[in-house]
């Protein structure tokens, strides 16, 4: 799956020039111009990474931070922030809010892909990796298998992308409309209980041996990869 970047920038021509290169590389893109607009795109479109202008209207960059950074759904979504302001008690002040890099306008198109998937690198290392490792779960790309504590887990095509997902991001939770968007796809119609279907059959799966379960269900809001399971 391409990783998606949600842009949130208010000048437009910066905008266009970071859609048309980063498309270029390979990301999906969606950019917004508004900071409150921002907000409601980040929980819509589950990006995997957030570019933040410091300077918005109606809301700004470090307030935005602040929030996806309190909100147990965005938390783990990594950030950088883009901005003009080049002080290093800025770059401070946008680190320690909580932007997991700080890049000073004007920066070149190279340099934000490169920055970008060093910040993916470090937050995710599993998107590098052929094989991913959650606890005593192992995951192969390759050959589409998985074992748990050494023994072959069989999953349906549906289970393995949804633990591949989960695996991608440990800890994150997912709401089930960002499941089906990022595992069904947004043009397909499935309801939502199909997904806690999915999951029960990925948890029966993966608890066969009497396992511990890994998968905590957050009421009302979705499920994540966990070892501290509260379902």
């Amino acid at each position: 799956m391409k990783t998606k970047i949600l842009l949130i920038e208010d000048d437009q021509s910066l905008t266009e020039l970071i859609r048309y290169n980063l498309s270029k590389a390979d990301f999906i893109v969606h950019s917004e111009s508004d900071g409150e607009e921002g907000i409601y795109a980040l929980e819509e479109i589950s990006p995997d990474l957030v570019l933040l202008d410091w300077m918005l209207p109606n809301l700004s960059g470090i307030e935005i931070c602040r929030r996806i950074r309190r909100n147990k759904i965005t938390q783990n979504v990594p950030i950088i922030m883009l901005t003009a302001r080049a002080e290093e008690s800025d770059r401070i002040r946008g680190l320690d809010t909580g932007a997991d890099d700080y890049i000073t306008k004007p920066f070149s198109p190279k340099e934000l892909i490169a920055r970008i998937n060093a910040v993916l690198r470090r937050i995710r290392p599993a998107l590098s990796e052929v094989t991913l490792k959650f606890d005593d779960i192992i995951l192969d790309n390759t050959s589409h298998k998985v074992t748990r504590g050494g023994i072959p887990i069989h999953l349906g095509p549906t289970e393995f992308k949804i633990l591949k997902y989960f695996m991608e991001s440990p800890g994150r939770v997912f709401t089930r409309e960002q499941l089906l968007d990022n595992i069904w796809g947004n043009n397909i119609y499935v309801e939502l209980r199909t997904v806690d279907v999915h999951i029960r059959r990925l948890r029966k799966a993966l608890n066969d041996k009497n396992f511990t379960d890994v998968i905590r269900t957050v009421r009302s809001t979705g499920y994540a990869l966990d070892k501290k399971n509260t379902a």
